[in-house]
C-alpha cells in the first residue's frame, strides 16, 4: 500500500424495508418473503467487493456506510462479514468510521449490541418524529416511546450517534419542532440531520398532494421552521457543517459524507448504488443494477453496473462545486476558475456582491443567506 493512492469509501445499499414510507423515493423493496433473496444479495455484496478491490488495487479504506432501505434489518453476521472483508481488501492505517442506518423499533434495537460487535462504530437513527400521529402520517413502523427506548439502548453501545428528524410536516408548529430538537439535544446526540419534508412526484405523498388530499406548509412557515432549526442548534453549539447536517464538533461530523462531498472516491455496492471512482486516471460515475435479481446476476457475470460514465474534467469540476457548496468548507477557487468563473465578473461576482457567497482565502463558501436558496445559487452559478 502507498500513501499516494487516493482513499476509497464504501457505500453498501441494503434495499429491504418492513414497510415503504410514503415520502421515500429511494430504491427499496418490502422485506417480507424475500429471505432467500436477501441471503443471495449478501453473498453478492461480498463477491462484488472482491471484484472491485481487484479492479481498484490496494487503496486505503476511509469509511463504510450501510444505507438503504433499512440496514438494521440486515443480519449482524452479514454486516460483520462485509466490514471484515473491506478491511482486509483495503487496509487502513487511520481509524475507519463505520456507519449503519437503523430504525428505532424494539426488534431492531435488540440488534444494536450485535452491530457494535460486528464493527459498526456510528449509528444513525431514523427517528423522524416523536409524535405518534406524525409517525403514523409518515408511515413509520415505530412509536415515539419505541424511539425513546431505542435511543437509550443505542447510547449504551455506540459512542457516535446521529439522529434524523423530518420537519415541515402538515400541522407542525414552530413550538412542536423546537420541542423535538431540544429532546434530541437532551438525549445526547452529537449529530443531528434535520430534513425538510420534500414531496417527490412519484411517491405516495406526491400522488396525494396532486389529488389535493393534503398540502405541505406554506413557504413562510417552512422558512420559520428552517430558521428555528439553525437558531436552536446553533445556540447549543452545533455547526451546520452541511446544509442538512449539524455536528457538535468536528469529530462528530460524518467522515463518510464529508469524503463524498469533498469529491473523494467511493465504491457503491448493492442494488441501485451509486459510486464515483478514479478508473484509468479518470473520474467515473457508476450505478449498479436497480433490481435485486439483476444486481445479483450482474455480479455473477462480472457486470454489476447498469451505467458507467466517464466524466470530463469540466463535468467532474461542476459536480464537485454542486457538492462542495453544501458544506462549510466550500469550493476551492481554482476549481471554479477552471469552469470559467471569476470573482470579478458575473455570475460569481454578483453572487459574492449580493451576499449569497463569500470568499475565504482561496475558497468560496455559501453564506447563511445563500444556504436556504442554494439550489437557486447553484443554478445561477453553473448555467
Amino acid at each position: 500500500m502507498t500513501d499516494a493512492l487516493p482513499g476509497v469509501a464504501l457505500y453498501v445499499h441494503w434495499p429491504y424495508c418492513a414497510r415503504i414510507c410514503p415520502y421515500c423515493d429511494f430504491n427499496v423493496v418490502r422485506a417480507r418473503g424475500r429471505e432467500a433473496e436477501a441471503d443471495a444479495l449478501a453473498d453478492a455484496l461480498l463477491a462484488d467487493l472482491d471484484a472491485q478491490a481487484a479492479r481498484l488495487g490496494p487503496r486505503p479504506l476511509v469509511s463504510i456506510f450501510f444505507g438503504g432501505g433499512t440496514p438494521s434489518l440486515m443480519p449482524p453476521g452479514r454486516v460483520a462479514e462485509v466490514i471484515a472483508r473491506a478491511r482486509d481488501l483495503f487496509p487502513a492505517t487511520d481509524p475507519v468510521e463505520v456507519t449503519l442506518e437503523a430504525n428505532p423499533t424494539d426488534a431492531e434495537a435488540d440488534r444494536f449490541a450485535a452491530f457494535a460487535a460486528a464493527g459498526v462504530t456510528r449509528l444513525s437513527l431514523g427517528v423522524q418524529s416523536l409524535d405518534d400521529a406524525a409517525l403514523a402520517f409518515l408511515g413509520r413502523n415505530h412509536s415515539g416511546e419505541e424511539a425513546r427506548r431505542a435511543v437509550a439502548l443505542a447510547g449504551r453501545h455506540f459512542d457516535r450517534l446521529s439522529i434524523d428528524l423530518i420537519y415541515a410536516r402538515p400541522g407542525q408548529t414552530v413550538d412542536d419542532w423546537r420541542a423535538e430538537l431540544l429532546w434530541a439535544l437532551d438525549s445526547g446526540f452529537e449529530h443531528v440531520s434535520p430534513y425538510q419534508l420534500t414531496i417527490e412526484p412519484e411517491t405516495a405523498f406526491g400522488r396525494a398532494v396532486r389529488r389535493g388530499v393534503w398540502s405541505p406548509p406554506d413557504e413562510a412557515l417552512a422558512a420559520d421552521l428552517y430558521d428555528a432549526t439553525q437558531s436552536i442548534l446553533g445556540q447549543a453549539g452545533f455547526e451546520a457543517y452541511e446544509v442538512s447536517n449539524h455536528a457538535r464538533d468536528p469529530a462528530a461530523r460524518s467522515q463518510h459524507n464529508l469524503h463524498v462531498w469533498r469529491a473523494g472516491d467511493y465504491l457503491g455496492l448493492g442494488p441501485g448504488a451509486h459510486g464515483r471512482l478514479t478508473l484509468d486516471g479518470q473520474r467515473t460515475a457508476t450505478v449498479a443494477h436497480r433490481r435485486v435479481a439483476d444486481y445479483v446476476a450482474g455480479v455473477a457475470s462480472g457486470s454489476p453496473w447498469s451505467e458507467v460514465t466517464s466524466l470530463s474534467a469540466p463535468e467532474a469540476d461542476e459536480e464537485a462545486v454542486l457538492l462542495g457548496l453544501r458544506t462549510v468548507e466550500g469550493v476551492a477557487l481554482p476549481r471554479l476558475e477552471r469552469l470559467g468563473l471569476s470573482v470579478d465578473t458575473a455570475p460569481l461576482g454578483d453572487l459574492l456582491a449580493d451576499g449569497f457567497l463569500v470568499r475565504t482565502g482561496d475558497r468560496i463558501v455559501a453564506t447563511p443567506k445563500g444556504r436556504p436558496v442554494l439550489d437557486g445559487v447553484l443554478k445561477a452559478l453553473l448555467t
